[in-house]
């Protein structure tokens, strides 16, 4: 596994991937000979990481490092050769707004190749024939190491970490292959990243591909005990895996729109916000019309998008049928409410919380709208010990809380609204100016509606 400081002390991360093929012949079945050949395959590939025939790549760029010949230039240099996607539209976008903030993690990605030609003379080849039982192991094995660099590193320096990285996730490969073989079947090593508090930083962990989280709970609890995490939230579940910042999420949904905004400044005042990464559900995506009646059917699937990609489950984030079905099963609703348009409030969000997902859920009840504002300390204590996002719905609106500002001297107090009646495109410019993703003032609410709160409470798990 490979250990970097803390994120926002990074100046460039190298991420290096690519295939390692790995060949190898079982002639026995007993299980210390195929662990020996295994290993001496393993070794292998590491003697090859550090030959001159290891070839690295600066993707989107004409550089070819081989990074275990002599290099000197400094990691700067490299920046020159590559071409970003802000620099290609650099042009389009003049007369547009910039965006608010721009990722502090810059990312160089390399990719991983090997030499195949010879230098030197070439030996004829030789052919030989023998008659044997035996098994031949053929996979690929994916490899992802990252490293952090400063501009003051040279190429030669960051190149020299790359390899150690490389040679050290092919160990701890080894390790996961010879755990898991059964038989003459090995299951193929997957390195996933995760970021863990300041100051441990970014993590690489070898997991057995199609091994599911409930049967690595074990090595979850060795690596919350090496790193000394508590053991009431889940770091290292796949779900928790590192998302760079220069990849989009295949799904489409926007993550964390809340991040480009300014926080509001109060007297004495704090900010507490929703921890974790959740996606942004509203009005009129996945070809669903909704608009005028969904509101509380998107703010759940918020909710519920938060609890699948902080790991606590893995089911995916629920349709708007099956949050129906859901209550239907529960005894909430008659069967006719499947597929219908009806309106659902924050205690049918709680029944479905739990029914689908397992997750209890507090209900916080305001008779008037004008009472949200005495609310301040029990909202900023939901941020901190559970950190979710909050459904809050009165009248017939329902929103997303995903924070607060508040002075506990002055009382004064700013909710973070995410607002599910949004029916654009997925353009997180558009949703921060307009303020659907936004601050809002006490006035925000109607001072005379009475207001259900479904305040859902973080699993104790690894």
């Amino acid at each position: 596994m490979v250990v970097d400081s803390h994120l926002s002390d990074i100046a460039t991360i190298l991420r290096v991937r690519g295939p390692l093929e790995f060949k190898c012949q079982l002639d026995s079945t007993d299980a210390p000979l195929m662990q020996k050949v295994i290993s001496r395959t393993f070794e292998t590939l590491r003697s090859k990481v550090k030959s001159e025939s290891c070839v690295l790549t600066v993707c989107d760029s004409p550089v070819i490092i081989w990074p275990n010949k002599s290099v000197n230039a400094a990691c700067e240099d490299i920046h020159q050769w590559i071409q970003t996607d802000e620099q290609e539209s650099a042009g389009k976008r003049s007369a547009k707004k910039k965006s608010k903030k721009s990722s502090a993690v810059s990312v160089v990605n390399l990719r991983l190749m090997m030499e195949v030609t010879n230098k030197g003379p070439v030996s004829a080849p030789i052919l030989s024939r023998s008659v044997q039982n035996s098994h031949f192991l053929s996979t690929t094995l994916p490899m992802d190491c990252v490293v952090r660099t400063s501009c003051n590193d040279t190429t030669k320096e960051a190149c020299e970490r790359l390899v150690e990285a490389l040679t050290n996730q092919l160990c701890e490969m080894e390790k996961v292959t010879l755990q898991h073989m059964k038989g003459t079947t090995v299951l193929v090593p997957e390195p996933l990243h995760f970021l863990l508090p300041e100051p441990k930083g970014l993590v690489t962990v070898v997991y057995p591909a199609g091994v599911p989280d409930s049967q690595l709970e074990t090595q979850r609890e060795e690596l919350h005990q090496h790193f000394e995490l508590p053991e009431d939230k889940p770091y290292f579940r796949r779900a928790n895996a590192y998302h760079f910042p220069n990849e989009p999420y295949k799904d489409g949904y926007l993550r964390n729109p809340h991040q480009v905004l300014t926080h509001p400044t109060l007297d004495n005042g704090k900010v507490y916000l929703v921890q974790g990464i959740y996606s942004y559900h509203h009005y009129m995506q996945d070809r669903m019309d909704d608009n005028g009646w969904g509101c509380a059917y998107r703010s759940l699937q918020t909710i519920c998008s938060w609890f699948q990609q902080q790991g606590y489950v893995e089911q995916p984030v629920p349709t708007h049928k099956q949050i129906q079905q859901a209550l239907v099963d529960v005894g909430d609703k008659q069967s006719s409410f499947v597929g219908s348009r009806q309106w659902i409030g924050s205690i049918e969000v709680q029944a479905v919380l739990n029914q689908l997902l397992g997750v209890t859920s507090k209900i916080m009840f305001v008779s008037q709208g004008s009472e949200l504002g005495s609310k301040g300390r029990e909202l900023a204590n939901h941020f901190l010990t559970e950190g979710t996002p909050i459904m809050i719905g009165g009248g017939v609106l329902a929103h997303t809380i995903l924070g607060v500002a508040w002075s506990e001297t002055t009382g004064q107090i700013r909710y973070l609204i995410l607002d599910p009646h949004y029916t654009g495109a997925e353009d997180l410019q558009v949703i921060t100016d307009k303020g659907w993703c936004g601050w809002k003032g006490p006035e925000f609410w109607d001072q005379t509606a009475y207001y259900n709160l479904c305040l859902p409470q973080r699993p104790k798990t690894i």
